[in-house]
């Protein structure tokens, strides 16, 4: 914790009026990559020095078992694990190769292996090294928190980001890959077609989108039968109908869920039937209107600035969002904030994202602070919600076009 007290020292004296300087630090690749990796093991190491097995590995690890058994990949399982699983049956065949391993070293490689693809997917950004180094050393400490709860949340802004880049790169075939596999192992996925007007080939696009789909349906039949995986796909439907009920209960037991902007209503206005409509129908709408500015579509200050909406927005208006979500939205802001001048309001604002997203259930704040304010009214939603209004603002007047050209990699 004692690194992340310098870094917000140093931001302080830019909120001061002192103009920050990164060199040393921020911009260093070894810190970055110590950072973005030791950080993520520190996590799953903490986690599995408890008394209590991986619980949410343990979950994965079903999904593979209970496909080849041909028993309901939605079930509860008390005698294996709490809860129960929410990932499709394609996800049997990704946490395949760790299955037979010893759980807690399978876990750990589980964890790397989240943690190495988001890295590659950050290095892909047309962004200079330095502006890559500086997301993965401010996006660090969130993907610690995501790693000690091993969800696949880094793997899916990963697929994502690789959606994203191969469009750019006009290989439709690759970028469909990564983001017909992030929507069949946990449907977030399926944002990446907002990338579908960037793309050169749109026939190509549909087509591959088409392809992968096929395939990714009728893959998990090759340890199953075809009978029990699409039965499996309609119980994976009616679960996540049912999950999104039962995320929006205002409980004291159920404020894990729903760090969302619909939950932040919900919870600090004591409403629990206000409607997910109010809130996500203008977003799709505000959203939706950055497509009129068609002639911008090849500009990659503009692209850019679409990616950290959609990055962002695949968490902050989702019933499902957790707090290890939010590693699919903080290096979005992370990524916004390096495309900004060094101004004061900048700097405050990120500061305020630090702090109330990435460091919300850290001991940079009191027990009572994180149990009995953040949490329950699901604070943490509220600095990537204001990112993400600013964003829309922003690309409303162009101000992507002011980007500074020597941050970004220009083709």
């Amino acid at each position: 914790m004692r690194l992340f007290y310098l870094i917000l020292l140093i931001l302080m004296k830019g909120i001061a009026g002192e103009k920050l300087n990164f060199k040393n630090f921020f911009y260093n690749r070894n810190i970055a990559v110590v950072l973005w990796f030791g950080l993520a093991l520190i996590g799953i190491i903490l986690e599995l020095s408890h008394d209590t097995p991986p619980n949410n590995y343990l979950i994965f690890k079903g999904v593979f078992h209970h496909t080849r058994l041909q028993t309901n990949l939605f079930a509860e399982y008390p005698a294996e694990y709490l809860d129960v699983n929410h990932y499709g049956p394609l996800f049997s065949l990704i946490i395949a190769p760790f299955v037979f391993l010893p759980d807690n070293f399978a876990c750990t490689l589980w964890v790397l292996l989240n943690a190495f693809l988001l890295y590659k997917a950050i290095r892909l950004l047309p962004l200079k090294e330095k502006y890559q180094n500086a997301i993965l050393i401010f996006s660090s400490h969130e993907l610690m928190l995501s790693s000690e709860w091993q969800q696949s949340n880094a793997m899916i802004c990963a697929c994502l980001i690789f959606g994203f880049y191969f469009i750019h790169k006009g290989k439709e075939a690759w970028a469909l890959l990564f983001i017909m596999l992030a929507t069949f192992v946990k449907l977030y996925g399926i944002v990446g077609f907002a990338f579908f007007f960037f793309s050169k080939n749109k026939l190509k696009f549909i087509l591959w989108a088409f392809i992968w789909t096929i395939l990714f349906f009728v893959a998990p039949m090759l340890i199953s039968t075809p009978a029990f995986i699409i039965q499996s796909y309609v119980d994976w439907f009616n679960e996540l109908v049912y999950k999104a009920a039962k995320n929006v209960r205002l409980d004291i037991n159920n404020d894990y869920q729903d760090i969302s902007v619909m939950g932040m209503m919900r919870r600090i206005f004591g409403y629990g039937n206000f409607k997910n409509i109010f809130i996500t129908i203008p977003a799709v709408l505000l959203f939706a209107s950055q497509y009129l500015q068609w002639k911008y579509f090849k500009d990659i200050r503009f692209r850019m600035y679409l990616l950290c909406l959609v990055l962002i927005m695949t968490v902050i208006y989702t019933t499902s969002a957790e707090s290890p979500t939010y590693i699919i939205a903080f290096p979005a802001v992370c990524i916004w904030f390096v495309m900004q001048p060094n101004t004061k309001w900048v700097n405050i604002v990120f500061i305020f994202a630090l702090l109330l997203t990435s460091f919300s259930y850290s001991d940079l704040f009191t027990p009572y602070v994180r149990d009995h304010i953040i949490r329950p009214y699901s604070l943490k939603a509220l600095p990537c919600f204001i990112v993400w209004i600013i964003i829309i603002v922003q690309m409303w007047q162009k101000q992507f076009l002011q980007v500074d050209k020597e941050r970004l990699i220009m083709e």
